[in-house]
């Protein structure tokens, strides 16, 4: 048993990171959390921006820190904050991310059911509560918004929370895109809080409007890129298919853990059911997907194996992305291009072309907005008190159409 908790972790982001707490040491080694190691922070991105390797475990180090440094702002502005309310806001960011399932957003509607990963978050959090005799209560009430004071719920979720700190920064590090590099360290010393309220200091606006038009390169240059989109959607028919051919009763090889969800079609109700269910989960990541993926380009399906050859292989879907909805024309010129391929047919074409579309709004002027409190002490919303256009101009929700086909489909 380890007696020195107070470890250092070097960040490339951020330099050196102190763990303050033993429970916040002892829950970064629980296996629960470790898990995050083995899950990419950008799912496929990589396959665009080779440096986008970093996991959900740096992510969540990272946020950690941040908070530490926010909550150290907040209090030198003679804003009380207790030492249990240190220590619950830094495990409620830690382990905001903890129910993300393998390449983080890529599957989470395709492995469960339409669960969102906040909500596996939360049943993982209870179950280490157990494990931890209760010690994570208030973090819990945190994460849930169920504590008195909402500016700690806003640290952790809101349009200017410490996650979307971290990971701008952190995945534009990665990238390499470094134009989308926002001062994560000047907002959090703006950071205040009014009437129980997160608010952003009058002189934070210009820093908080680089951080609304970073978020907005980063999802069109990164987090969108078209590539990414074509890499994750073949990902998504990968298992939609293998689901397919498991309800056909044709078993494939993969790990007991991904067996599970391959076999189950899972509600919440069920999931949260039966604590089985958490325990697979949590032992998910990205090795068990590439494993199978390997395993199953020897499958006898032609879908199966055409599908997991060409992502292995990084021979991808063409997709072309329209800022109006697709013209019959052209989808008719591509549908031309793979109905001359005999291996396309009309029982399998739903696998090889597809069309969707994706929406990004840097930011939305809802009851979570970003307030400033201007120098009379009065609370502004951040559109109303900036004087530039650019907030506005980030509100507005920004809708691309695509479509996604495979080209040179064969035996």
């Amino acid at each position: 048993m380890k007696t020195n908790k107070r470890k250092i972790i070097n960040d490339p982001v951020y330099g050196f990171i102190t763990i303050h707490s033993e429970l916040i040491f002892d829950i970064i080694e629980h296996p629960y959390f470790q898990r995050l190691r083995r899950i990419k922070q950008l799912g496929l991105t990589d396959m665009v921006y080779p440096g986008a390797l970093h996991t959900r475990f740096h992510h969540a180090i990272g946020a950690m820190h941040l908070m530490y440094e926010a909550l150290n702002t907040l209090k030198s502005k003679g804003h009380p904050i207790s030492e249990a309310e240190f220590e619950a806001a830094q495990i409620a960011i830690l382990l905001h991310d903890v129910g993300h399932g393998p390449f983080s957003h890529a599957l989470e509607n395709s492995l469960l059911n339409h669960i969102h990963h906040e909500e596996v978050s939360l049943l993982i959090m209870k179950t280490l509560n157990e494990h931890f005799e209760g010690k994570l209560g208030l973090a819990i009430l945190m994460f849930s918004n169920k504590y008195e004071r909402k500016f700690f719920n806003q640290l952790i979720s809101s349009q200017l929370d410490i996650d979307r700190l971290d990971y701008l920064n952190r995945d534009s590090f990665f990238t390499g895109v470094t134009e989308a590099s926002i001062g994560s360290e000047r907002i959090i010393k703006m950071l205040s809080v009014h009437k129980g309220e997160l608010v952003v200091e009058q002189k934070g606006i210009y820093s908080v409007e680089n951080f609304l038009s970073a978020r907005r390169l980063m999802y069109w240059q990164v987090y969108l890129h078209k590539t990414a989109i074509s890499a994750e959607l073949m990902l998504v028919l990968i298992i939609k298919r293998a689901k397919e051919l498991s309800k056909n009763k044709i078993t494939l090889p993969c790990t007991n853990a991904l067996k599970v969800f391959i076999e189950n079609d899972l509600t919440f109700d069920e999931f949260q059911k039966n604590t089985m269910y958490l325990i697979s989960f949590a032992q998910l990541d990205d090795y068990d997907i590439w494993a199978a993926i390997k395993l199953w380009v020897n499958e006898e399906d032609f879908i199966l194996k055409t599908l997991c050859t060409k992502l292995l292989n990084r021979d991808l879907f063409k997709i072309e992305l329209f800022d109006a909805p697709i013209l019959e024309k052209t989808r008719k010129n591509i549908f031309n291009k793979i109905e001359n391929n005999k291996y396309i047919t009309s029982e399998n074409k739903a696998y090889f072309i597809v069309e969707n579309e994706v929406t990004n709004a840097a930011y939305v002027d809802n009851s979570q907005s970003i307030k400033v409190l201007n120098k009379e002490s009065e609370i502004i919303e951040i559109s109303e008190a900036s004087d530039l256009p650019t907030i506005k101009a980030l509100s507005k929700l920004v809708k691309k159409y695509y479509i996604c086909w495979a080209n040179d489909v064969s035996l």
